[in-house]
């Protein structure tokens, strides 16, 4: 198979064999009338063939940033040459490493050209001579978190900072313990955390230099979101853009302005925070020398936010945008980073693709983010309701939430479809007491979605007020999903008062504003509730066009509990017809 970040990518058995044969010859030129006769023996093609399945390598190799690796030679046929895809060491530093030789001085360019695993294998060879130095450890560090090992890394950067602090560096030794301090912050040691980062502002108080102040206050502010301080999380942010705003930093000065957006949403400022989000990007894209931990920091909180507003085509647009850049850095996709997608595909795309991210960031976030644990369970279990193992999917909300993780509103919705309905309610009531970031943050699908449980346990004045409140907030609540979920509540709303037309037109609404995101699973839901309710009002082939919709799309997402669903009101369906013609013409 061929991979890609761990990942299998599907190809042809043509194209398969094709990439296979190329890369067995790949000391040589391959002429088109071999490869004709190799990937299609005894079958007569032309060469239009060869150049279909040469141009699907290609975009299959595309996604590893190795599309130029097939080599055309006009007249002479095809070869595949990784050699001139090697990242030349673009960034080195000429005076470190222009007279360095042996494994200290390939472990250098290695790490230049983003080449991570043969610079931490070079770098762990070189360190046996003695032969390194702070930079070079500091390196060392982060050619490990660029492949995922993120223990491994901690002790070398320990003596990092020992190194650099003993040759009076006190820049270097603040940043690097700024480091240390999120690496064992995000494997859920705060304490450690938060004495790495005050022995950091003990030395950066010794200095008068702007981005290693900015990088503090940054550090900071994610220490006061985690302990529910987001206002003062919002201020230290602030002041970590000010400190660096036209300063030449331009990877921090994105880092700090991506949190303040963040923190920004997370207090209501919806606009703002977004508007935050989108400068913060395009100040990284302009910097040619991003950082890849600080670039995967930046990337991976604005994919979060935009997981958690519920705003999918953005969150689409970022898991891809993290995987490209992941692999054009050369790194590892994290556990956190197939967290981020895996939620993504398990409401746009494939359920089994998204069945098995999660199960593989489950495995990667014992060490890599254990914090995020809970948070995994939750989409975990979102995973599963939608396929149709509920017992399963229970299991696995009961466990993000003994993890200390709100479940919700998955677990809701699937208590709402078993008919717990005073049970959901409670649920949802309950995740929106505190004030911690994740409440804050996910405050309008909360709401949303209560709403909508609200109006089905027939509580019409509190889902009425929770609909006026997102409705009158357009500024605060813009995402599709939010006014998606209001419009469903007001269609339940004015189903209790048998209004049909007026539900029938909030739940198409509804249905439109999830497909404008490609929100697969609640369109299937959606259809089949619109069919329903057409087939209890004589419409039968609008609710026959619904339910062949609602199967195609169930089919695609792999979904067993929605195609079992639209196979039984196709049966109604069919029950139906006799039944209202014998009506007809008795």
């Amino acid at each position: 198979m061929l991979l890609c970040a761990r990942q299998e990518v599907a190809l042809q058995p043509r194209v398969f064999d094709l990439l296979v044969y190329l890369v067995h010859h790949r000391d040589r030129v391959v002429s088109k009338d071999e490869l004709l006769e190799a990937v299609w023996p005894d079958v007569t093609v032309t060469d239009n063939s060869l150049q279909r399945a040469v141009s699907s390598l290609r975009a299959a190799l595309r996604k590893g940033g190795m599309e130029g690796a097939i080599r055309n030679l006009p007249g002479k046929g095809y070869r595949f040459f990784v050699e001139s895809e090697i990242r030349q060491p673009e960034r080195i530093d000429h005076k470190q490493v222009d007279d360095a030789v042996g494994p200290i001085g390939l472990a250098r360019r290695a790490a230049a050209g983003q080449l991570w695993l043969q610079a931490a294998t070079l770098f762990a060879s070189a360190d046996e001579g003695g032969q390194l130095n702070a930079e070079d450890l500091h390196q060392w560090a982060l050619a490990l978190q660029c492949l995922g090992r993120t223990a491994a890394a901690i002790p070398i950067l320990v003596r990092a900072v020992a190194a650099r602090s003993e040759a009076g560096d006190a820049a270097g030794a603040a940043v690097d313990a700024i480091a240390l301090s999120g690496l064992h912050f995000e494997s859920g040691q705060a304490a450690i955390g938060k004495g790495w980062l005050a022995r950091a502002e003990d030395w950066a108080s010794r200095l008068d230099d702007p981005p290693t102040t900015a990088l503090l206050l940054w550090m900071k502010s994610k220490l006061a979101a985690f302990d529910g301080e987001p206002e003062q999380a919002l201020a230290l942010a602030d002041a970590a853009y000010t400190a660096v705003r036209y300063k030449d930093a331009l990877n921090i000065e994105a880092l700090s302005l991506a949190y303040r957006g963040f923190y920004r949403l997370c207090l209501g400022d919806t606009h703002g925070g977004l508007a935050d989000q989108d400068h913060a990007a395009a100040v990284a894209l302009s910097s040619t020398n991003l950082d890849p931990i600080m670039g995967g920091n930046l990337y991976c909180n604005i994919l979060w936010a935009a997981r958690m507003f519920g705003d999918w085509a953005r969150a689409d647009q970022w898991t891809r945008s993290y995987q490209n850049f992941c692999s054009s850095s050369g790194m590892e996709l994290t556990g956190s980073c197939q967290l981020h997608r895996s939620e993504v595909l398990g409401i746009r795309g494939s359920l089994d693709e998204a069945l098995a991210r999660i199960q593989d960031a489950l495995a990667r976030l014992t060490s890599d983010a254990p914090w995020s644990m809970g948070d995994a369970n939750r989409v975990l279990g979102d995973i599963l309701a939608a396929i149709g193992n509920d017992d399963a999917a229970l299991e696995a909300y009961d466990r993000a939430y003994t993890m200390g993780w709100c479940p919700e509103p998955g677990r809701a919705m699937l208590l709402l479809a078993r008919g717990e309905a005073e049970a959901a309610h409670a649920s949802l009531e309950q995740s929106l007491i505190g004030k911690t970031w994740w409440t804050l943050q996910r405050r309008g699908i909360l709401l949303a979605h209560l709403a909508l449980v609200a109006a089905h346990t027939h509580r019409t004045s509190q889902a009425k007020a929770l609909i006026c409140e997102l409705s009158g907030s357009p500024d605060r609540w813009p995402m599709p999903s939010i006014r998606a979920l209001t419009n469903e509540a007001q269609a339940i709303l004015a189903l209790s008062r048998q209004d049909h037309e007026i539900a029938m037109r909030h739940l198409h609404l509804a249905r439109q504003l999830w497909s404008s995101i490609e929100g697969r699973v609640q369109i299937v839901r959606l259809r089949l509730q619109i069919s329903r309710l057409q087939l209890a009002h004589g419409d039968v082939r609008g609710a026959m066009a619904e339910v062949h919709a609602a199967q195609l799309l169930a089919n695609e997402l792999g979904s067993p509990k929605r195609v079992a669903d639209c196979i039984a009101l196709q049966h109604d369906i069919d029950a139906w017809q006799p039944a209202a013609r014998r009506q007809m013409c008795g």
